[in-house]
């Protein structure tokens, strides 16, 4: 775009001197400061000095972008407003000119470039923009002239100050030398004051040091009662530095502080192991905290309790709160015992300092087994006198073998895990403070280079073996009898001392009296002697001072030495090595032992140092063998005594008396208790690594049970030796099979609604078994009790067949202890078992883990209980058709009711009735037993079995007349009238019609047969039956003493034979 002139300057205003056509550009967005009205830096004098004429001010160039304004600030000059304007026109019209990367000969080119693409036609407009910037960069150059006019002045006033500092400094140096030269000269009497004063200096500073010596025993002796070891330290080996200087060798009444500077040295390492050990060993008060709230948030007894507003820290935040790599200083303003974890490393700097911290090491490791059994004995006496013996107690030998009541186990549980829980609480402390320690050591060894680190380094080792040895007793005291250590027959009531445990001692020192006047007396020499020697080790009492804590931690670890030494493990002098066992030994312990300590071994999992030699892997090996060699065989015995006790009591095969609280129908005491001794040992399994061998015991004593009920089920239904060699009864018989009838009766109970095929079947098999081998008394169960224990005994087999079944559980753990080719438990079996969620109640589903091999054994005893349920059943179902055949054969003897009668009975043959009397018990019975499925299984096909025998062994009466005949309607209508009321829709109508056919007499009974043979379809009576009819009828006649007679009926009953075929 091109622009006419400038303001009317039709030239070229803005050619600087160089003619080259550059002009230089500012930078897009900045501005030139708005000068004051009253501010002129420059002076006034411009045009008089220079004379250069003012510059007339041109029109700026229009600018493509009206609405672009830059900011103001403040009022602008002319030249300041000309320049920005020039500015703001060479960023619209010239963009290029203004960027970093800009090149100028591209952009001559360009206006040289005459073609459509070039800028020649902009050339004009290009050179009034330089030329107006020229004029605009010349008004500000007059506008600001007075500046640099004054600048000039300025220069020169500077020039001569810095001339006139030059001169001061080369007059000082020459008057340095010269007082240098007049110190060099030398002078005989200053000479000598210098040497009486050096002289002097010697003097006092060995007063001043003999004085300072003087002071140290007060002054060590109120650091060690302030417990600020790293100050006393540093006091005690500052003075043995000094006073063992030659200066002060010559000097003899200082051989006294010597030699107490000497023995304050040994005084105080003993000190430093003392406290030492009250803060690895819980003695001090200071520590009561820590260890309490781990055992209460761990799932300690007081756990309830747990204050919030108490801060507890995790061991890793106290780790990496305390640093090691710098050597600990002391600050006097804190209490450093306080914090237990910080105190042990500040004894341990100061043990180091001292030269003491091997020996102090060596000490610990030595004591180490007598602290820790103090502990455990300590944490033993205050659990036992927290719970009385009148609580927990009182459990008889009896009792030991048997799985305990709620209570019991409850009480027996608050026992033995406030005792875990405490005293692992108790280790977890001495744990962490022993890791403290250690690290503390170990930071001491790198700083300064130890020639031998694994001296120093070695104590955590020592501290797990004991840890691993008392948890182990723990379990042995708790998990044994006494009769697996000793091999004898005695079980002492619980708190008892194992006699062959204790050793004889000739004295003891619990025997003082400590509050007698001699031993009072020589305590205080005792004391007098000990605070002489080793001042702050025994605090002074009544001296008006603070109260000294340390009395406090004494006291506490005499009560634990006390405790330690003179008390064995019934709480009297003399024990040693023993501890009381607080409730009585049991296998079920082992389910409340393991989760406290499989927690407290995880966590001290995350306690042991890195790189140490004890592997955290390892920390549960220990109970793999405890569990192989100790507690296995425990639980083989423990179990087999258990389930004897079960199967010999006299009422194990009674109905239980609690049988609602578990079945739906009565089941035998032994049963539930059998269960409930299953499921216990299974809730203890679930609680331990799974073993198959565990598994297998269970399994074998299943077995066991099995046999038992065998024999219970044989001696119900045994009778003497027959001739055949059967010692069963014949109900029993049959049901245990084999035979067709056992057959037939498992597709009775088997199939679906009421199969009249079958029950014929089985009625009419039975009929033949029974008039082939006729039944005798002993063959039939009289006893109703009898029957009684088989109900329960189903009941008792199917119940405890479906409980069992519900212990299935497959599990892909196959470790099997009992066999020597096993390979070595894996350590992930013991990972925490003790886990909160995992603790079970009574609603908790309880399992029997098993491996798909071991599953074989259980699921064929599961199935043994169902057959043996099975068996007792088909028993039961043909017990009551044996009795009915057996009242009937006797009803229709003619020995025992004889059919021949000479008047007319009103009254039911006596065995009818007893018949009756007796499947109304059977009856009543089942229904009171058994469900309605197996009730309807014993009672379908009664009234069919009554129906066909009596009128298949029809014959068996051998003669009757038409009273007899009536008398054996009314047994029929007996008979029909009492079934009833047992079986729905009975009848008798074929052996009522069978009788009825005898009084119509043989031609009613031919006229049957013929019409049965007419309708083609199933006769009512087969020819045999119709045959012992017709026999019965001339069975009166044939039996006349008149020969006639009997002839006679004989030719007519051969006719009505005949007739029949």
């Amino acid at each position: 775009m091109s622009r006419n002139g400038y303001g009317g300057y039709g030239d070229s205003p803005y050619t600087n001197g160089n003619s080259n056509g550059n002009s230089l550009a500012a930078p897009t967005g900045y501005d030139l400061p708005a000068e004051d009205d009253d501010y002129d830096p420059y002076g006034t004098n411009y045009e008089e000095r220079f004379s250069t004429p003012p510059v007339p001010t041109a029109t700026p160039p229009a600018s493509r972008s009206a609405g672009y304004g830059r900011p103001q600030r403040g009022v602008e000059s002319s030249a300041e407003k000309q320049i920005g304007e020039a500015l703001e026109h060479i960023k619209d019209a010239w963009p290029a000119m203004c960027q970093s990367e800009c090149v100028p000969v591209h952009i001559a080119l360009q206006l040289l470039d005459t073609s459509s693409v070039g800028r020649a036609h902009e050339y004009r407009e290009f050179e009034r923009t330089r030329n107006y910037l020229q004029d605009s960069l010349k008004a500000i150059v007059h506008e600001h002239h007075q500046g640099f006019n004054s600048s000039i002045g300025t220069f020169h006033k500077i020039q001569s100050s810095i001339q006139a500092s030059q001169k001061r400094v080369r007059s000082l140096k020459e008057s340095l030398v010269q007082s240098k030269a007049s110190l060099a000269t030398a002078d005989p009497e200053l000479r000598k004051l210098a040497a009486a004063s050096n002289s002097y200096d010697g003097l006092l500073h060995t007063l001043s040091e003999i004085e300072d010596l003087r002071l140290v025993p007060d002054q060590l002796e109120a650091r060690i009662s302030e417990k600020r070891f790293l100050t006393a330290v540093d006091i005690l080996q500052t003075a043995l530095r000094r006073i063992r200087v030659p200066a002060l060798d010559e000097i003899g009444a200082l051989s006294e502080l010597k030699s107490y500077l000497t023995n304050q040295e040994t005084a105080l390492t003993d000190i430093l192991i003392e406290e030492l050990h009250d803060h690895l060993y819980l003695k001090s008060p200071y520590c009561q905290e820590r260890w309490q709230t781990l055992a209460k948030d761990q799932g300690g007894i007081g756990k309830a309790q747990l204050d919030a507003k108490v801060p507890f820290r995790p061991f890793y935040q106290i780790l990496d709160a305390i640093d090691f790599e710098n050597p600990m200083v002391e600050e006097p303003s804190r209490n450093s015992e306080a914090d237990t974890f910080y105190y042990i490393a500040l004894l341990v700097e100061a043990l180091n300092k001292l030269g003491r911290l091997e020996s102090a090491v060596n000490t610990i490791k030595q004591r180490l087994p007598v602290e820790l059994f103090g502990i455990v004995n300590e944490t033993n006496t205050e659990v036992d006198q927290k719970h009385p013996s009148s609580l927990r107690g009182g459990i008889s030998k009896a009792h030991g073998n048997q799985t305990f009541g709620g209570r019991e186990n409850s009480i027996r549980a608050d026992v033995i895990y406030d005792l875990l829980w405490t005293l692992y609480a108790k280790f977890e402390a001495i744990a962490e403070s022993h890791r403290v320690f250690h690290d503390a050591v170990k930071a001491v060894v790198r700083r300064e280079g130890a020639s031998n680190p694994s001296v120093l380094l070695g104590g955590f080792r020592e501290l797990w073996n004991l840890y691993q040895n008392e948890i182990r007793s723990l379990l042995h005291n708790y998990v044994t009898t006494d009769a697996d250590v000793y091999q004898f027959d005695s079980a002492p009531k619980p708190g008892t001392l194992k006699q062959s445990t204790k050793r004889e001692q000739l004295f003891q020192f619990s025997d003082a009296d400590s509050k007698s006047i001699a031993m009072t007396t020589e305590y205080q020499d005792l004391e007098g002697i000990i605070r002489a020697a080793v001042p702050g080790l025994m605090s002074k009492q009544g001296d008006g001072k603070k109260p000294n804590v340390r009395n406090d931690g004494m006291d506490a670890r005499n009560r634990s030495r006390g405790g330690m030494g003179n008390f064995g493990a019934d709480g009297k002098p003399g024990g040693i090595g023993v501890h009381k066992s607080l409730v009585e030994p049991s296998v079920f312990n082992m389910s409340l032992l393991l989760p406290p300590t499989l927690g407290f071994l995880q966590r001290l999992k995350n306690i042991v140092p890195p790189g140490s030699d004890l592997v955290t892997s390892t920390l549960t090996s220990f109970l793999d063998n405890f569990l192989v060699n100790v507690f296995l065989p425990q639980l083989d015995e423990t179990l087999g005594k258990l389930s004897d006790s079960v199967f010999e009591e006299t009422d194990s095969f009674q109905q239980d008396s609690q049988w609602a609280n578990v079945a739906r129908r009565p089941i035998f005491k032994g049963t539930s208790a059998f269960f409930a001794l299953i499921t216990a040992f299974c809730k203890m399994l679930d609680t331990i690594p799974h073993d198959q061998a565990l598994s297998q015991l269970i399994i074998t004593q299943m077995m066991r049970y099995y046999d038992r009920c065998c024999d219970w089920f044989k001696s119900l239904v045994s009778r003497v030796e027959g001739s055949d060699g059967t010692t069963l009864k014949l109900s029993a018989l049959l049901a245990t099979g084999p035979g067709e009838i056992h057959d037939t009766m498992k597709k009775l109970w088997t199939s679906e609604g009421d199969d009249q095929h079958q029950l014929e079947k089985e009625t009419g098999l039975l009929i033949l078994q029974t008039n082939e081998n006729p039944m005798r008394l002993d063959d039939i169960i009289l006893d109703r009790e009898t029957i009684s224990s088989l109900c329960v005994l189903y009941t008792s087999m199917k119940w405890l067949s479906i409980k069992v079944d519900q212990l299935r559980h497959i599990t892909r753990n196959d470790t099997d202890s009992s066999r020597a080719s096993s390979q070595k438990p894996s350590n992930k079996r013991w990972t925490l078992l003790n886990d909160p969620s995992m603790i079970q109640d009574d609603s908790t589903p309880v399992y029997l883990p098993m491996t798909q091999e071991t599953v074989v054994a259980f699921d064929s005893i599961v199935s043994s209980y169902q057959e043996l349920a099975g068996t007792v059943l088909l028993t039961l179902h043909m017990e009551i058709r044996c009795q009915i055949i057996h009242a009937l054969t006797i009803a229709l003897s003619p020995e025992s009711a004889p059919y021949l009668l000479e008047q007319v009975v009103s009254d039911p043959d006596p065995k009818i009735l007893s018949l009756n009397a007796d499947l109304a018990a059977y009856e009543e019975t089942v229904v009171k037993f058994l469900r309605d499925k197996e009730i309807a299984f014993i009672r379908t096909g009664l009234g069919l079995l009554i129906d066909s025998f009596l009128v298949t062994n029809a014959g068996n009466v051998r003669a009757m007349n038409s009273r007899g005949c009536e008398r054996m309607q009314l047994n029929i209508l007996v008979l029909q009238q009492n079934l009833k009321n047992i079986e729905a829709d009975v009848s008798l109508a074929r052996a009522a019609r069978f009788f009825d056919l005898f009084t119509e007499g043989p031609d009613a009974v031919i006229q049957q047969a013929q019409a049965g043979k007419e309708e083609g379809g199933k006769e009512l009576f087969s020819y045999d039956e119709l045959k012992t009819l017709v026999e019965l009828c001339y069975s009166e006649k044939i039996s006349s003493p008149e020969r006639g007679i009997s002839t006679g009926a004989k030719r007519g009953m051969g006719d009505h034979l005949l007739q029949l075929i």
